[in-house]
């Protein structure tokens, strides 16, 4: 018998009914500083129509723990028909949902947090020379939790007990994507993850430092617990980021940022990175550089169906950001960091889970997705100029 059970919650997270009991199948996948994402196909009897409502939110228990919650960004995808025109009287009802960072992902960094939209400056927000979860806590915290514009607050939002993990950074930001800079500062600041999490009454925003795991995560046919792999190594995009900064400087700024392992394992790959938006009084061409660096990595795509045993679970023994071990079949042990975890389950044939391992290049995403996001980073970063 599967141990998951799938509740529906309001914005206050009071659960509005009978579970959702009679559901044919679920795909919840959560990613590394991401917002998660899922969907699940339900009979739509009365009672579950009558809580699929906008502005509700899906919770998947998976072992009586929160495997994925957030809001249900598609709460009714119904078809129904007699006589083969389509599903079968009461119907099939299909919710899309996503886990609750979507809803850190809403928000822009505005210049002055405390202030109205009409009262904004020209200036960006900077924050310098200050531990990275402290950072990116700020920048949370102004933009969209207790510390935010009563009108930009998440319902039932809170901060979670400091970590006290990551390195000293800075960062610059203006009108940029609120989980954008958050994830360049966690680069920068020691590869840090973010995540949030369900608990009775709030939703916790919290920081967290992945571990390394590759000694006791690991993942082989000979454990009994690799059902499935596809490997790909590619060369590296960029092992010199030549970073530029403004051209209103006197001198203008020019920023070597090398990674000399990877050029010395392939070859030399140079690519410019204008940061003309920002100065570097706070070494922020060279994170600028860090930052290109890491999304040029060269990329490890390691993406393994897995099966859980009593000695190795995901979410128990494993999660995002982890560093793990995975052993081929003729004989190569790789390690890199979980990128994501795919849940499929089906009452009749059980779970699957799929662990997606590599570089930040190692993703499902479209190219196009992609160029979008990094675009929308640009742009938000041309707004501090």
């Amino acid at each position: 018998m599967l141990a998951i059970q799938l509740l529906v919650t309001d914005q206050a997270l009071i659960v509005q009914g009978d579970p959702l009991a009679d559901w044919l199948s679920l795909d919840a996948t959560v990613r590394f500083n991401e917002p998660g994402s899922g969907s699940v196909e339900l009979v739509a009897h009365p009672y579950v129509m009558a809580q699929l409502q906008p502005g509700n939110r899906l919770v998947v228990l998976r072992d009586g723990a929160v495997w994925m919650a957030g809001p249900m960004e598609i709460p009714q995808d119904f078809s129904w028909g007699i006589g083969g025109e389509g599903e079968a009287p009461p119907g099939k009802v299909t919710v899309s949902f996503s886990d609750d960072l979507a809803l850190v992902a809403g928000h822009l960094t505005w210049p002055a947090p405390a202030s109205a939209w009409s009262a904004q400056p020209e200036t960006s927000r900077q924050i310098t020379s200050t531990n990275a979860e402290v950072i990116i806590r700020t920048l949370v915290n102004e933009n969209c939790g207790p510390g935010a514009l009563v009108a930009r607050r998440i319902s039932n939002f809170a901060l979670a007990t400091v970590a006290g993990v990551g390195t000293t950074t800075s960062v610059n930001t203006r009108l940029e994507g609120l989980l954008a800079a958050c994830r360049r500062v966690a680069i920068d600041g020691g590869g840090l993850g973010f995540r949030t999490r369900q608990t009775a009454t709030q939703i916790q925003f919290e920081v967290y430092e992945p571990q390394d795991l590759t000694a006791t995560a690991r993942f082989s046919e000979g454990l009994g617990n690799l059902r499935a792999v596809t490997y790909k190594r590619s060369a590296p995009t960029v092992t010199h980021a030549l970073v530029t900064g403004s051209d209103q400087a006197l001198p203008r700024a020019y920023i070597e940022v090398a990674d000399t392992a990877a050029a010395s394992a392939w070859w030399r790959v140079e690519q410019l990175v204008d940061a003309s938006a920002v100065d570097d009084l706070t070494g922020e061409l060279t994170q600028e550089g860090t930052a290109a660096l890491a999304e040029g990595a060269a990329p490890v795509e390691l993406a393994t169906v897995t099966v859980d045993t009593e000695d190795l679970r995901a979410g128990r023994d494993y999660g995002l950001g982890d560093r793990v071990t995975v052993a081929l079949p003729h004989g190569v042990e790789v390690t890199d960091l979980v990128r994501s975890i795919h849940l499929q389950a089906t009452p009749g044939s059980g779970e699957y889970v799929t662990s997606l391992v590599g570089s930040p290049e190692a993703t499902t995403d479209p190219q196009m997705v992609r160029l979008v996001r990094e675009l929308g980073r640009r742009l938000g970063r041309l707004e501090a100029r």
